[in-house]
């Protein structure tokens, strides 16, 4: 066992092209042949935890599964089940993690299955907790995932830094979200936050996202680590940061304005995967950076340009489309995108993703004309009711309205504007927008002090996370809408459900009659050109 075991830990920190080699060498070599001889002769003899180690090692020096060997290893696990202690338990669940599944590994499996859950109250130790749960993984049932799970709370007193990095992981491999865990994890990682190496820094972010987790408190203390120790770090690690926040829809301000200097100091990095990565990472998470904004966009413009020669049809749609989302005309790359567009080469018929490259084609399109230097804004807009009805989820918004007006007359929904674009609520005022006016007697009359204001009730996902911020989209047709003469008042509609009417009733008034309102809701991406 001690010789296997050897073998196996001197082969894990090897290179893979080393690895085989290595253990070609060994397979070859006349004293391995008589060293499974006798492990095959004495499995029955040994002590359990000399069996289990063994197997363990058998398995990852890759001895095929078919062979006697193993299939006798498995058996006799099999039969000894139930004399393993709580460690061997854990290593031989690791090992079976590994293993193609066939008839024995199938049935040991099963067995070591019932064996945990009769056992897993009795079992404090957190490392093997962990470890149990990432082995057996997703498959096993849900009641075992809470058992776990609560085996685990009645330890967490006793978490550790290291063992906090492996529970993120081992909630993941049993796809099970605990909210109290994930706390006391993310906890843990906070008051530790400059042990965490890079490496793990986006492993528990990709666990965040997967387990749909989301902890400000968290992502701002890895930000600010990131952020304080840039000098650590090279441009591709950060960016790799910077996407994994923008999975999550958290926008790390601060490390985004630095590293935004470092594409401007030096953008040769930018081959075409990173600078699409970081206009990705940038539009989405509508961030236009405070110092420099011009020289920022300039620079990405310029990379852009550079890639034209051997971009494709797709990656240049998603470049262009990402640097207009944030108000930035590139023209150079728009002259080439329009090219291709007219000689039909942009999309293709049979495209899987034709309807997603149409809506952004067309939102260039509309940012060509909405955001050019020389577009004014229009007197008047033709706009169009969809339908009388609303969906259900704005019935409780279309209730407060008619409450607080008195009428349905004195707003509109379900209003569809020029440019696909669509509002849920319009309602006029007079110029000191002290008063509501009658929708039918501003159709009849259109006046240009009319004050034009424009509801949307929006999921909390198309904020940025813990903010108001509007995220791309958003924040584009926020940017839009105020062109063509609206005030633009976003509302999360999870929030707003949640409210008494009362407290909606209030709430809608102070957005309507407020012009501290109205004059932040106008807040938007200050046009780059």
């Amino acid at each position: 066992t001690n010789c296997l075991t050897m073998a196996w830990r001197l082969l894990k920190n090897m290179s893979e092209e080393q690895q085989r080699y290595e253990k070609q060498l060994i397979f070859e070599h006349p004293a391995f042949s008589q060293l499974c001889q006798q492990l095959l002769r004495d499995a029955r003899r040994m002590t359990r935890s000399d069996l289990v180690f063994s197997l363990h090692a058998v398995v990852n020096l890759r001895v095929p599964q078919d062979t006697l060997l193993v299939q006798t290893l498995v058996r006799v696990c099999q039969e000894k089940l139930n004399q393993l202690d709580n460690r061997c338990v854990s290593v031989l669940a690791t090992t079976l993690a590994g293993m193609d599944k066939d008839k024995n590994v199938s049935a040991l499996q099963a067995g070591l299955q019932l064996l945990v859950e009769q056992r897993i109250s009795g079992i404090r130790d957190i490392f093997i907790l962990q470890n149990l749960m990432r082995c057996m993984g997703r498959d096993i049932p849900v009641f075992m995932k809470k058992k776990l799970e609560m085996a685990v709370l009645k330890e967490i007193d006793h978490l550790t830094f290291p063992n906090a990095l492996r529970v993120f992981s081992a909630l993941v491999a049993m796809n099970y979200c605990s909210y109290p865990i994930l706390n006391a994890c993310s906890k843990k990682i906070q008051e530790n936050v400059h042990e965490v190496p890079f490496r793990q820094i986006i492993v528990v972010l990709e666990a965040c996202h997967t387990l749909q987790y989301r902890n400000v408190n968290l992502f701002s203390a890895l930000a600010e680590y990131v952020n304080s120790t840039t000098c650590l770090w090279d441009k591709r690690q950060i960016f790799l940061f910077l996407s994994a926040c923008e999975t999550l829809g958290f926008q790390p301000t601060e490390l985004m304005e630095v590293f935004a200097e470092k594409v401007i100091e030096d953008p040769e990095f930018l081959n075409l995967k990173n600078l699409l990565i970081v206009l990705r990472v940038y539009s989405r998470l509508n961030y236009v950076p405070r110092v420099q904004k011009h020289l920022f966009f300039e620079t990405l413009h310029s990379c852009l340009n550079k890639c034209l020669p051997q971009i494709s049809n797709t990656e240049l749609l998603k470049a262009v489309y990402s640097l207009c989302i944030l108000g930035y005309l590139p023209h150079r790359a728009l002259d080439e995108l329009l090219q291709r567009d007219s000689k039909d080469e942009l999309i293709a018929s049979g495209d899987l993703f034709k309807e997603q490259k149409e809506m952004m084609l067309r939102c260039v399109k509309t940012c060509m004309e909405l955001d050019s230097p020389s577009f004014i804004k229009p007197a008047f807009v033709l706009t169009e009711n969809l339908s009388s009805s609303v969906s259900l989820n704005l019935r409780k918004a279309q209730e407060t309205l008619i409450e607080l007006l008195g009428d349905e007359n004195m707003f509109r929904q379900n209003v569809q504007l020029p440019y696909k674009y669509h509002i849920d609520f319009e309602i006029r005022m007079d110029s000191d927008r002290k008063k509501v006016l009658p929708i039918t007697a501003t159709d009849d009359h259109p006046d240009s002090s009319v004050q034009r204001l424009a509801f949307l009730f929006v999921p909390l996902s198309t904020f940025c996370l813990g903010t108001t911020q509007p995220r791309g989209k958003l924040a584009m047709k926020k940017r839009h809408l105020s062109k063509l003469g609206y005030h633009v008042i976003l509302i999360q509609n999870k929030k707003f459900q949640e409210m008494t009417n009362e407290e909606a009733v209030k709430f809608l008034k102070g957005k309507i009659y407020s012009e501290d309102a109205l004059s932040f809701s106008e807040v938007t991406v200050q046009d780059n050109n």
